[in-house]
């Protein structure tokens, strides 16, 4: 049940991180209405979860194979100081401003177009491939892989389609608050997340909690 717990935690997390992602969901919801909107958000998901598969099953079968002693905690250590980085990078950079939004256009009415518009929102964007990339070694530590690791992505997964829902059902609610000031305040909250969860994963290596 802790890695599904965790897995929740993390997704809200993300839930609040102020991206093209948001943008994307809320400006087409706008724009071309709420179907449209989660025509966009399962693109994103269906991109989420070919990460997800990908870099587990890669990890994974690379330590299958590697004899190296040190595997694990290396893999934890270089997943955890990437995680804990990625939330740095957040924390520093400016928030992107609403003008920066994808421009999807008003006139889209076809879902498939939307979908993989959305799948390749995602799918491009280099935090992606990093994040999940960082939370596979993290679930490959010693004695992580106990075949209860998928809960924790399952925890992230429910949490992220929930939250994407609202943001594209509430997007005319939602589109207003998006200012400057709030924007940077969801963006520390995320970064200082990310950073916790990466530190919480160094530490939990080298304690071998």
């Amino acid at each position: 049940m802790i890695h599904f717990l965790n897995g929740i935690g993390m997704g809200l997390a993300l839930s609040i991180l102020v991206g093209p992602i948001l943008f994307a969901l809320i400006q087409t919801s706008l724009d071309n209405g709420v179907r449209a909107g989660l025509a966009v958000g399962l693109g994103i998901w269906i991109s989420d979860l070919l990460f997800i598969g990908s870099s587990y099953w890669g990890l994974s079968h690379l330590a299958r194979i590697t004899h190296w002693h040190a595997f694990e905690k290396t893999l934890g250590t270089g997943g955890g100081l990437f995680l804990a980085g990625l939330g740095l990078a957040i924390l520093i950079q400016k928030a992107p401003g609403v003008e920066s939004r994808p421009a999807f256009g008003s006139q889209l009415a076809n879902y498939g177009t939307l979908w993989v518009k959305g799948f390749l929102v995602n799918t491009i964007n280099p935090f992606t491939v990093f994040f999940w990339t960082s939370v596979a070694t993290g679930l490959l530590v010693e004695g992580e892989s106990t075949g209860q690791e998928w809960l924790f992505y399952l925890g992230v997964m429910l949490v992220i389609i929930a939250t994407d829902s609202f943001k594209v059902l509430a997007a005319k609610w939602i589109r207003p608050y998006l200012k400057p000031r709030n924007l940077l305040l969801l963006r520390r909250i995320s970064g200082l997340a990310l950073i916790a969860f990466g530190i919480g994963l160094v530490v939990r290596v080298w304690l071998g909690l």
